[in-house]
């Protein structure tokens, strides 16, 4: 995945972060980057089926010219969904998970969403105030809904509003 920075390096200070679509021919780029993120692990068999879906997109951050993180969402019938959203680990506290998280809500504003919603596991607390941050707020938790060899963990549904494009 890496053309250049050596592995667990963060990004050199002032770098540039370049979001944009991900396209068909990024599946492995796409499932590369959610292995290093995740636990469980989609492979492009299975991002291909789910960015076939109605209204579905991904969206592909480079820093330095590295790949550094992904976000995937839906938007149809005035709302949307993260449904994924990850930042390689050596990548991480350096503003992407936040300029992700902007791409995916203008993104999903463009396709006409109105309200965005996503899960997050209850213990994952740089997400979580990510989330909170931006203006999410908890409508909701899904019990046992992350599987872990510990045991099961909540989700916290988090919803907000997005605010209609000025002209």
């Amino acid at each position: 995945m890496s053309r250049g920075a050596p592995p667990g390096a963060s990004p050199p200070p002032g770098a540039q972060t370049h979001i944009r679509p991900a396209g068909p021919f990024d599946l492995a780029l796409l499932a590369g980057l959610h292995a290093a993120c995740f636990t469980e692990r989609w492979d492009e068999a299975a991002l291909a089926s789910l960015l076939a879906t109605p209204g579905a997109l991904a969206l592909l951050a480079a820093t330095a010219e590295e790949p550094s993180g992904f976000a995937i969402l839906r938007a149809i019938a005035g709302e949307a969904e993260i449904i994924s959203l990850g930042v390689r680990p050596e990548m991480r506290r350096a503003g992407i998970a936040r300029r992700l998280l902007a791409a995916a809500t203008a993104a999903a504003g463009d396709r006409g969403a109105e309200r965005l919603f996503l899960e997050v596991a209850g213990d994952n607390t740089p997400a979580l105030g990510l989330y909170l941050s931006n203006g999410f707020t908890e409508v909701g938790q899904r019990r046992n809904y992350y599987q872990r060899i510990g045991g099961a963990m909540t989700a916290l549904v988090l919803s907000k509003e997005i605010p209609p494009r000025k002209a």
